[in-house]
């Protein structure tokens, strides 16, 4: 047992998604990414006197749809505030958020811990707000350089409960995060991008204890590996701290991804970094019972739901369901997949072979698939049937399936001459003839060298050129041999 061990980390993290509107939270300008700086601005993303904000629908919509998913409650009565403080490229001197009235309150995210047990995290809250600006200080050597684009577009800020427990539940979190606002459409959840950022606060505390430490908060991590590494250097941090006799500054910090550490920006005082005003120029945005039921009724399958569909309903493994529910696109598919056929297991395997290695050899998504769920599911049931072997399926009719869109899998195997033998007395011909052919052989299996079978099964698909049925053919195959 090390000094580590006495201690359990405490952290809640504070996610931010950068939504997927065309538009900016209060103004119209444009919120793609990637333009030249300084393109996507008006004189309200600026905050000219006299500009008005107008709050934008989607922004609301999506929200709700992340509360719901989230099994949060919806705010009836959103009132919007400014949080001011001073920055270079905070062009208004003040974000327009919420404070007092978050859109959602409460809910949970699902996640596994350390062990692979699922475990619940608490949410405290769910707000609307907008992004600032972006300062570059790599460009010049001389001065910082100011990009206003990213002022004003959309984002939602996630607060966790402190109810993680160590680096590797707060990387599950974060991805379960990711994986739910790419099935929901209002996040891409590129973290290079910066459209999903996460800032942690971390403590440490004896085992056992129910007192947290002094917290730290690390900010703005761009991948959620570096989520990870950051709060496992800052648990190591702490405890040396601690166990040397000094005590943790609570501060503002920032992590190096290239030296593995972090490293202080600012002191945090205990009191709130910021000042908060009610927005005069936004009336308050009511959200009625009957909006919240027509935006449930937009939902996709939400990933856990699925991952939990597959495991009890359709009896696949942890590994199958979570590639099945890693992506909505993908999901869907598998979705109108197993409609159309019985054989789960099947299905699932086709996804993660044949089809998975398509996509990624064509550098393309389910979206680009050629092939639809109905001539995936007939050629399952052509294996099924007994009519080709796997290996043919996979190797031969798989590939003409996607070049040839307008045939069935039967079509293209009967063309080709690919349906199997299973004519009993064709078979038993054949496994004749391949006895006969290593009468040595015979006699060596009978001794007790079992695995002989494999050259007579050999032999017997050479003479059918591929065409035996081998399931039928091992069973005659072994009954011959036990006369």
């Amino acid at each position: 047992m090390t000094i580590y061990d006495k201690y359990e980390a405490v952290i809640g993290l504070e996610v931010h998604l950068q939504l997927l509107t065309h538009s900016k939270a209060y103004s119209a300008d444009s919120a793609e990414y990637g333009a030249l700086p300084n393109t996507h601005v008006s004189p309200v993303t600026l905050g000219h006197p006299g500009t008005l904000p107008k709050a934008n629908k989607k922004v609301v919509e999506f929200a709700v749809r992340l509360g719901l998913a989230l099994n949060c409650k919806i705010t009836r009565e959103n009132i919007y505030a400014r949080k001011n403080y001073f920055y270079a490229d905070l062009p208004k001197g003040y974000q327009i958020t919420q404070d007092k009235t978050p859109i959602c309150t409460g809910g949970h995210v699902n996640i596994k811990d350390k062990n692979g047990n699922e475990k619940r995290i608490q949410l405290t809250r769910i707000h609307m707000e907008e992004d600032a600006g972006k300062s570059i200080h790599d460009q010049d050597p001389f001065d910082s350089l100011i990009d206003l684009n990213r002022a004003g577009v959309p984002l939602l800020e996630i607060v966790s409960e402190p109810e993680l427990r160590n680096a590797e539940e707060a990387y599950n979190y974060v991805t379960e995060i990711r994986k739910l606002v790419r099935h929901l459409d209002i996040c891409d959840g590129n973290m290079e991008e910066g459209s999903l950022r996460c800032d942690a606060n971390i403590s440490v505390m004896l085992k056992g204890s129910d007192t947290f430490g002094r917290r730290v908060e690390v900010k703005n991590m761009n991948s959620i590996r570096n989520v990870k590494l950051a709060i496992e250097h800052e648990i190591i941090r702490h405890i040396d701290l601690i166990e040397a006799g000094g005590t943790v500054d609570q501060d503002t910090r920032s992590f190096d991804a290239v030296r593995g550490t972090t490293f202080s920006l600012r002191s945090k005082e205990m009191a709130n970094d910021y000042r908060y005003f009610p927005e005069p120029d936004l009336q308050p945005v009511l959200v009625t019972e009957k909006y919240v039921e027509q935006v449930r009724a937009t939902l996709p399958p939400l990933p856990d739901e699925l991952f939990r569909k597959y495991k009890k309903e359709l009896s696949l493994s942890d590994y199958d369901a979570a590639f099945l529910t890693e992506t909505k696109s993908i999901a869907l598919y598998f979705e109108d997949l197993v409609s159309k056929t019985k054989n789960y297991k099947a299905a699932a395997n086709w996804m993660m072979g044949a089809v998975k290695n398509y996509l990624n050899e064509n550098a393309i998504t389910i979206a680009q698939f050629p092939v639809p769920t109905a001539q995936m599911a007939a050629l399952i049931q052509l294996v099924d049937d007994g009519k080709v072997s796997s290996t043919v399926a996979s190797q031969t009719i798989f590939p003409a399936l996607i070049t040839e869109k307008n045939k069935s899998p039967l079509q293209i195997a009967e063309e080709l001459n690919l349906i199997q033998e299973s004519s009993a007395d064709a078979l038993q011909e054949l496994v004749c003839l391949a006895l006969a052919k290593f009468p040595d052989k015979v006699v060596e299996y009978k001794s007790g060298k079992t695995g002989l079978i494999g050259l007579f099964m050999g032999e017997v698909m050479k003479l059918s050129k591929g065409k035996a049925d081998p399931k039928i053919a091992n069973e005659m195959m072994k009954k011959e041999l036990e006369k």
